[in-house]
């Protein structure tokens, strides 16, 4: 996928007059750092001195040391997937190479290559996954738990090649600010889970190499910031980064003053990527999982340091575990809203670990649990590690005495029903910023669980780069569980990150309580994306008979409607007329429900379709599954609304 000059400008119109500065300035010093490439300083009798403290690693529990060293052995036999593509090639990678496309980058000046051409470079999210060195933080913490110097001696072959084929601003990796601040957290947990090896101050500290890629990581993150409208969580990526570095090796005259500047953005940024209910601005539930994840361990590598945080860093941490806490179904998995791609901002465990029970975990750890929290019975080893540098805080601020369940700022209303039903309602804002890089057109989607699964499900994300057709479908109006008119999108997308028009959403009533002692909880909101128009939609969870009641309007003129639901891969579906039965297996035992769907419009199931994509559910960046997706075709003409009623079984 290239850009188009007329991407260009739809992506300047978003801009205000301070960040096309800043751009600017950009442009200048990477034209000027194309020939002139500074040394580092030379530093000496550096040590390092941000160690676990004695027994950390005791506290481990033994099964998730287990599932660690699984993982471990795995990449020491060179296997390893990412979005899913098997990689055989890890004994010792090609760091340019893209298995998906066979594809190797070109080598050149890091801003001229062409990385979002994946004809020319291949896919740029393959080839940059490995160089975060996340599994190489597993194999260092598998040598901390073993001793085993196997898994060190790996970590160091590779941290070696890595930096011979990487020089400074050369190649594909010195392009993106997340990337580099990603892996400079993942060298930083290297050198510490190292620290017992006899090799572990020559690899980094006592490296010239090392010290060199170091310096010239953290120059770059202060030169080159995310900007205005690209200030997501990319930027929180790079201010963790050069803050855990600047912190854990403070070794350059730049130091000090990239420490504190670095601070000053993560604090600034974390404040502003976070509503007050403690949900993440940009409304996409992985990036949640992944500025809390950035957050916490820079507030490690502070206290590891005995460096001061601001307390509303704290705060904003605390506040986004208690939401998690909040919103998480009986199975503590969280919404599926907006973009995901599985990043990850500290990786020491192993395959089959929860990543949202290990938050949950950690919160506990750090900030302690509310009575109204769910409970985590999962273990992993990344808690441990993290409570045992982070000062446990207790912050002098009120926390909510029971369970949220609607979030105004950020839109999101939970409504939750007997046997395990989970309904999540958006009425929020369409995005976060002018661009809304990572928003979906999902205004007034339904997702519903039962016993965590996913029967109405939001199909996911699937892929960024190289394949327009299926960006655009997984996050377009039709791939979610809502209204679509004219077969148009709520929003308006002008590329693959861009949204040049934004739905606006007001909710109307969020009554959460009802269902709870067998009454019925009530949702109701609206939208004014489509021009002279107005979609509203009401949603009544009534506990007593386990219904669902959804009821869509539209206020206008007379229009071309679809009307999706788009069911999980879990769940097969019997299509007679306008009623569906659902069945599906839970733990060995057979669930059902009946969907009964509006009378007025056509219905059609869609499964695994291509032409143009349907029936499809992504469950993880790269990877999708056909499933059954449910379209109801007619006309709204303002006269009465559309009632779909679903009823699960007992």
């Amino acid at each position: 996928m290239t850009m188009s000059a007329g991407w260009y400008l739809r992506r300047l119109s978003r801009m205000r007059p301070r960040e096309v500065g800043g751009r600017v300035g950009d442009a200048v010093r990477r034209r000027r750092w194309r020939s002139t490439r500074p040394d580092c300083p030379s530093v000496t009798g550096t040590r390092f001195t941000a160690v676990l403290p004695a027994g950390t690693i005791a506290a481990v529990p033994p099964d998730a040391a287990k599932r660690l060293i699984a993982e471990a052995d795995r990449l020491m036999a060179g296997h390893a997937e990412y979005f899913g593509v098997d990689r055989d090639d890890l004994a010792d990678p090609d760091w340019w190479y893209d298995p998906k496309t066979g594809r190797r980058a070109p080598w050149g000046y890091a801003f001229d290559v062409p990385y979002r051409n994946e004809a020319a470079v291949g896919d740029i999210k393959q080839i940059w996954e490995l160089s975060r060195h996340q599994y190489l933080t597993v194999l260092a913490a598998a040598y901390a738990i073993t001793g085993d110097e196997r898994y060190a001696e790996r970590v160091a072959a590779h941290l070696r090649s890595w930096w011979a084929a990487n020089p400074p601003l050369r190649g594909v990796h010195w392009i993106s600010g997340i990337e580099l601040g990603i892996r400079l957290l993942s060298w930083v947990w290297i050198r510490r889970l190292l620290d017992g090896w006899p090799g572990a101050a020559g690899l980094f500290e006592g490296n010239p190499v090392a010290v060199n890629q170091i310096w010239h990581h953290q120059r770059w993150l202060a030169a080159f910031p995310s900007r205005g409208s690209s200030a997501n969580n990319h930027v929180i990526a790079e201010a963790a980064g050069q803050f855990a570095a600047a912190c854990a090796f403070g070794w350059f005259p730049s130091s000090a003053r990239w420490r504190a500047d670095a601070l000053r953005s993560l604090e600034r940024h974390l404040r502003g990527n976070t509503f007050g209910s403690g949900l993440n601005r940009e409304l996409a539930t992985e990036y949640h999982g992944l500025v809390l994840e950035l957050g916490l361990a820079a507030v490690a590598e502070a206290d590891a340091a005995g460096r001061p945080v601001p307390a509303s860093i704290r705060l904003v941490l605390l506040r986004m575990t208690d939401a998690l806490a909040a919103i998480v179904d009986s199975r503590l998995r969280p919404p599926r809203q907006g973009d995901a791609d599985d990043g990850h901002g500290l990786v020491v465990d192993g395959t089959g670990t929860d990543r949202w029970a290990s938050l949950l975990a950690t919160g506990d750890a750090v900030f302690g649990r509310l009575d109204w929290w769910p409970a985590v019975t999962g273990t992993d080893v990344r808690t441990p590690l993290l409570a045992a540098l982070i000062r446990p805080t207790a912050p002098a601020v009120s926390r909510p005495a029971s369970r949220p369940a609607h979030f105004a700022d950020a839109g999101m209303t939970i409504l939750r029903g007997p046997a395990e039903i989970w309904c999540r309602c958006d009425g929020g804002p369409h995005g976060f910023l002018s661009i809304a890089a990572h928003a979906h057109a999902d205004a007034l989607s339904v997702e519903v669980r039962h016993d965590g699964v996913d029967v109405l499900a939001d199909p996911g994300t699937f892929c960024y780069h190289g394949q327009p057709e299926w960006r655009q479908y997984f996050r377009s109006t039709l791939g979610h569980n809502t209204l679509q008119l004219d077969g148009g999108d709520q929003s308006v997308s002008g590329g693959p990150f861009l949204w040049t028009r934004h739905a606006r959403s007001n909710v109307l009533v969020a009554d959460t309580s009802g269902a709870s002692d067998g009454g019925t909880a009530r949702w109701c909101a609206e939208h004014d994306g489509y021009q002279r128009s107005v979609h509203r939609r009401r949603v009544d969870l009534t506990a007593a008979s386990q219904e669902l009641r959804v009821v869509d309007e539209v206020r206008g003129p007379r229009r071309a409607v679809h009307l999706a639901f788009h069911l999980g891969p879990a769940i097969a579906a019997d299509l007679v007329g306008n009623r569906a039965v659902l069945t599906w297996t839970r733990d060995g035992e057979d669930r059902s429900a009946a969907l009964d769907l509006p009378g007025q419009l056509c219905w059609r199931a869609h499964r695994g379709e291509s032409d143009p994509p349907l029936g499809w559910y992504s469950a993880g960046f790269g990877r999708k599954e056909p499933t059954t997706t449910l379209i109801g075709t007619g006309f709204a003409d303002g006269a009465e609304g559309f009632t779909t009623v679903l009823r699960f079984r007992g």
